[in-house]
């Protein structure tokens, strides 16, 4: 049972320890019995057995043959014994055997060292011949002429990933086939191309105000596109759609993306917390997790270096690639392509010439290949703008 608190017991059960080395130590007055305690058997030992045999086979006096007792032998222990010549030899041999060891071990160092020159020398071997050998096309940097050469000036700046630029932009034209889409506003039975524009013109009005990045804006209308086109959707749940690509579009694209609440309230709570998590898990699925989609912003912005065009250039494309965001026409066209028409747009109305050499060189396009999408754009430009889709338009109002 535990003790009461504040109060000590009057007896112990816990034994109390001798000092250390005198548990097994008799006093000096007692004597060591061999009797057992008081109700116990006696018990004899083996140790005692046994020293009593070896005491009566060694120890015990023998007699002569004449019955006289012999007298004890005393034999003092001379502190100055010669060593026995066996065992002279014994450790002459250890010692010689050790000196061979020692001997084996600096000879096994010696070959280890020459195993790794040889190692060493077949490595060098090897490299030399691997040098020597063609390396793979796919494996050799891309070769640029010096004149097209537009990476080289931001070489030190790791920010550029100069070494890659090309390879990545070769990589997001070629992704481009994956993502080619068709006029699929036929196949809607409750969207016509108007109710498309109106979603697009309130999306980048949600940009402007979240401040968000122009890839962000472009990705979310990428990604409505694509699930409109596989999926029937109803002209209440348009809204619901679009901020979803939106929300999902800044969990790729931005490093601080608005929150669920954020797109919730800018719907004017018109849809529940539930309903735009349902609709992001659909998005999703719809485009089987593939939202790496290539938008026409990134190659304006490629190939505008081409010409080392000014920020008033670049921003008139700009101004021209989102008009086109609300015109169904342009859904089909590939991102490539329609950001390098925007561009040759906005360098003939700057009057700085038309495709060059360069452009022509990173874009993979000529002028016969961009002509019927400028057109189409150029139609755009000068057919009367709608009042209803202001945004695009004030947007770049501003000096």
């Amino acid at each position: 049972m535990p003790f009461s608190r504040g109060k000590k017991p009057t007896t112990s059960k816990i034994p109390k320890l001798q000092p250390k080395g005198l548990e097994n130590q008799d006093g000096p007055q007692t004597k060591r019995s061999s009797s057992s305690p008081q109700g116990a058997p006696k018990k004899r030992t083996a140790f005692v057995d046994i020293t009593n045999a070896v005491y009566q086979c060694f120890m015990a006096p023998r007699f002569d043959s004449d019955g006289v007792k012999p007298a004890h032998k005393i034999e003092l222990s001379n502190p100055i014994k010669k060593k026995d010549p066996v065992k002279k030899l014994q450790k002459k041999v250890s010692v010689l055997s050790k000196n061979d060891v020692n001997l084996k071990s600096v000879v096994s160092s010696e070959e280890k060292s020459e195993e790794l020159k040889n190692v060493e020398s077949n490595i060098e071997k090897l490299e030399e011949s691997s040098s020597k050998a063609p390396v793979p096309p796919h494996l050799l940097p891309p070769e640029i002429p010096p004149e097209f050469d537009i990476d080289s000036e931001h070489l030190s700046d790791s920010v550029h990933a100069v070494e890659y630029a090309k390879d990545i932009f070769d990589y997001l034209k070629n992704r481009e086939e994956k993502f080619v889409l068709h006029d699929y506003m036929a196949d809607q039975q409750n969207l016509n191309n108007n109710m498309r524009a109106i979603l697009v013109d309130w999306l980048v009005e949600v940009q402007e105000n979240f401040e968000l990045n122009h890839e962000t804006l472009y990705l979310a209308v990428k990604m409505t596109d694509h699930y409109l086109a596989v999926s029937q959707a109803r002209r209440e749940s348009l809204q619901l759609i679009g901020s979803t690509a939106m929300l999902i579009a800044s969990k790729f694209e931005e490093r601080a993306p608005p929150c669920v609440d954020d797109f919730l309230y800018i719907c004017d709570d018109a849809y529940k917390r539930s309903q735009l998590i349902a609709m992001e898990i659909s998005i999703l699925q719809a485009l089987d997790f593939d939202i790496n989609i290539p938008v026409p912003y990134r190659f304006l912005r490629r190939y505008a270096k081409c010409v080392n065009a000014g920020m008033d250039t670049l921003t008139l494309a700009r101004f021209i690639c989102e008009l086109s965001l609300l015109e169904m026409d342009f859904v089909p066209v590939r991102a490539s392509l329609l950001a390098s028409a925007c561009l040759l747009i906005a360098l003939v109305t700057k009057d700085l010439g038309g495709w060059t050499q360069c452009l022509q060189f990173h874009s993979g396009y000529s002028v016969e290949d961009l002509a019927p999408v400028v057109r189409k754009l150029h139609d755009m430009l000068i057919s009367p703008p709608d009042s209803k889709l202001a945004v695009v338009r004030s947007k770049y109002a501003h000096k």
